[in-house]
This record gives structure tokens, C-alpha cells and sequence, in this order.
């Protein structure tokens, strides 16, 4: 059975004891991986001196270089013919992170995603569109298994040709749509230009970037769904790890399966709940590939308050990843910021590009914008103004001069995977 009701009716204290249960099998299993054999005997640790789970700030992190470095089957906790499935990483440089799975892995992250599904009312009377990427990447297989374990039936469409997919939700009457939020803005200029309403649709799961309140506003009114956040990554199983009950205020993280911890990033020290750092996560169900203090370079909080539906506490919204924020002339800058202020604008559209240059030793950030056609008469005179306030409202929200150019509607790269909005080009300088 996928869903188990115990799971979210859990006394706190039943919960930490079977935490600290899952947590000292784990700390078994890894003692069948070089690298954590060497980190604890180097630290002078083992897993019999993990009596709580504060413990668990004794033991050392455990970074994505780290998984790099072990490239290819360095972190494999089982023998290779227990591994009846391998994903890697993608968008990353150099050698990728290789993830492994033993079959009760895949049965377990189905029912995980199984979980978030019926969380948000999913049922087997539920038709599924699933527009991600079905190689490498955990997103497409991943949501597809769970899908199919609550009995929808699901349509493996991955990415690209947005006009068939279009095609596909209105002929096969899709309910739900799950894809990256800059292809579902995508889908909806696409379908809006072929004079498509697309009334089946009712649910948007979108993830696999950081994405605004915002843009959430525009995709439901653009496509007509409820829409939902989704939080995964491959090294914790792949999507799955945490998502949006009907609440939309916050992401369950399942902590039978996960142990989290919140930490300054720049010093390790552990934040306490409502304080917002880095996520550190440690998987407690993982037989492949089990990990200990992952540090995942997002950035959230614990949210101090518990949430109406009765799951627990709950994470905040992502706001961007610690190792990918920009600093620009000492002023620390998320992407997903500059997203937050041009949606607010509405002579502008919902297509940008930062371009970060270092001119006469100085950092200079340029955002390219697409103009709303709709609100710009055709004088020069509303594009200055135009111009100008998109520049205040960057400056207001980030304090930081930067340089705003309006380009002409749909010139901006759509992006099929995870949006590249963000290129950085200091290092050629």
C-alpha cells in the first residue's frame, strides 16, 4: 500500500524514534562505501555513537563534488548486480553524478511520488501528461511509476513539439500536467497562439526550478490549473522529496524518509526552524545509494508553524541554490528574484536573460526582457518609460544598479529542461 495515513498521524516522538531507527541502518550501509569508511575514521566517529538524532551533527557532510569525485560507482552501497537502474545528473560540468537503484529503490520512490500525488487529490479517474525528460534525468521515469501506481493513466510525451503536446491534452482530455514552470509559460503562449483553452486541464505540477508566487499566478490563469510545487534531486531519489499539499503554502517534506537540517552554508553551524540556510538532507530509505548529510545547495527554511492539512512542518519555497547565487559588486543575487520583480511588471512578458560581464574591474549586470506588446503603443516614448521603470523596480528589490534591454516579444530562447536564464560571462573576461 503507497499511502500509509499512519505516516502523517505520527507522534513527534514515535516519528524521531523511528528517524533515529532508519538513520542507524543507514550509517550501516554506508560503511560499505570507502569514502565514509575514511570520513568517519578520519573524525574519529561511528554509527554506535549516534544515540539521537542531534547526534547526527557529529558526522561529516557530504558534498556533490564528493559524489563526482567517486564517479562511477564510488558511492554504490550493494553489489552492481543489485543495481537494476542508473541515472545521472544533468547541467552539470565534467563528470556527472551517477545515482543508482536496487528494485526496492524504485518501489520506494514510486510510492513517495505516489504520496504527493494523492496529497493533492490524484486519483486513478485522472489522465496524466507527463512533459519532461525521459532519459538520464529522474524527472520523466520518476513521476511516470508513480503515476501509474495510483492508476492513472499517464502519457509519456516528454519534451518538445509543444503543438502535439497541445494536441495531446485537448484529444486525450488531460487533468494533470507535469513540467518545468519556463515550458509550461511556454505551453501557455504556444496554446494561446493556436486559440487552444484546454478546459480538461485542472492540475500543473511544475518543478526542477526555482519558480515565483508569481509566475504561479500567471500559469493558472494562463492554463486554468491549480498549481502545485514540486521539490526533488537526483542524488535523494529524483522528484519526490518534498511538494505542495492544498495548503500551496510550503513543501512536505516526508520526514519517515528524510532527515533534514537547515545550516549556514558558509560555516555549517545548524539554524534553528524559521532561520533560512541551506538544506541538508539525510535519505533514511535509500538501499543503493544511501547518503549522509547531503548538502544540497538550496536555499529554505523549516517554517515554524505546522500546516492545517496535519502533515507536520513543513519547508518554505525555494528561493535559489547557495552554490549558483550571483554576487555582483558584493550584493548576493538569486535569479529567481529578478523573475519575482519583471512578472510583477506587466508591460513586460514573462521571457528574460541575465548577462553578468566584468567591465573596467567591475561587474556590470545586463537583463534582456521581452516587451508586452500589449501594453506598448509603438512610441519610442513608452519604451524609455518602460525601460525605466522595470530599471527602478530591479534596483529597489535587489539595490543594485543594473542595465535593462527590451527585446521584441518571443526573440528570448524557450527552454524545454531547466531554464538557463543566467550566463555568466566574468570568467572569459
Amino acid at each position: 500500500m503507497f499511502w500509509d495515513k499512519k505516516m502523517e498521524t505520527l507522534k513527534s516522538k514515535d516519528l524521531e524514534a523511528l528517524q533515529l531507527k532508519r538513520l542507524k541502518k543507514t550509517l550501516r550501509a554506508v560503511q560499505e562505501i570507502g569514502f565514509y569508511r575514511d570520513q568517519f575514521a578520519r573524525a574519529g566517529i561511528s554509527g554506535s555513537k549516534i544515540k539521537s538524532l542531534d547526534d547526527v551533527e557529529k558526522l561529516p557532510f557530504t558534498k556533490k563534488q564528493d559524489l563526482r569525485d567517486g564517479y562511477p560507482f564510488g558511492f554504490f552501497a550493494v553489489p552492481l548486480k543489485q543495481i537494476v537502474r542508473i541515472h545521472t545528473t544533468s547541467g552539470t560540468t565534467g563528470k556527472p553524478t551517477v545515482v543508482g537503484y536496487t528494485r526496492n529503490d524504485l518501489d520506494t520512490w514510486a510510492n513517495l511520488i505516489a504520496r504527493n500525488m494523492t496529497m493533492i487529490g490524484g486519483t486513478e479517474n485522472d489522465i496524466f501528461q507527463n512533459m519532461v525528460n525521459y532519459g538520464m534525468f529522474t524527472g520523466g521515469l520518476g513521476f511516470h511509476y508513480g503515476a501509474e501506481k495510483i492508476g492513472m493513466t499517464v502519457i509519456p510525451s516528454a519534451t518538445g513539439n509543444t503543438r502535439r503536446q497541445i494536441e495531446m491534452i485537448r484529444d486525450f482530455g488531460v487533468t494533470t500536467i507535469h513540467c518545468t514552470p519556463s515550458y509550461a509559460m511556454h505551453l501557455s503562449e504556444v496554446a494561446e497562439e493556436m486559440h487552444e483553452d484546454l478546459p480538461s486541464l485542472k492540475t500543473g505540477i511544475f518543478g526542477a526550478e526555482p519558480w515565483s508566487d508569481n509566475m504561479r499566478h500567471t500559469l493558472e490563469d494562463r492554463l486554468g490549473v491549480t498549481a502545485y510545487d514540486s521539490y526533488g534531486m537526483s542524488e535523494l531519489f529524483g522528484p519526490g522529496v518534498a511538494f505542495e499539499c492544498p495548503e500551496r503554502n510550503g513543501l512536505h517534506i516526508w520526514h519517515d524518509s528524510y532527515l533534514v537540517e537547515i545550516i549556514n552554508p558558509k560555516t555549517g553551524e545548524r539554524l534553528s526552524d524559521g532561520e533560512r540556510g541551506e538544506l541538508v538532507v539525510t535519505p533514511l530509505v535509500k538501499e543503493a545509494m544511501p547518503l549522509i548529510r547531503y548538502r544540497t545547495g538550496d536555499v529554505t527554511m523549516v517554517m515554524e508553524d505546522g500546516c492545517l492539512c496535519g502533515r507536520g512542518k513543513k519547508l518554505a519555497r525555494l528561493t535559489g541554490r547557495s552554490d549558483d547565487m550571483l554576487i555582483i559588486r558584493g550584493i548576493n543575487v538569486f535569479p529567481s528574484q529578478i523573475e519575482h520583480v519583471l512578472l510583477r511588471i506587466p508591460e513586460v512578458g514573462n521571457q528574460f536573460m541575465v548577462y553578468i560581464d566584468r567591465i573596467n574591474h567591475l561587474d556590470e549586470m545586463t537583463v534582456e526582457v521581452e516587451i508586452n506588446r500589449s501594453h506598448f503603443s509603438g512610441e519610442l516614448a513608452d519604451l524609455a518609460k518602460i525601460q525605466k521603470k522595470v530599471v527602478k523596480e530591479l534596483h529597489d528589490t535587489l539595490e543594485l544598479r543594473t542595465t535593462v534591454k527590451l527585446v521584441e516579444p518571443g526573440s528570448l530562447p524557450r527552454f524545454e529542461g531547466k531554464a538557463k536564464r543566467v550566463i555568466d560571462r566574468r570568467s572569459d573576461m
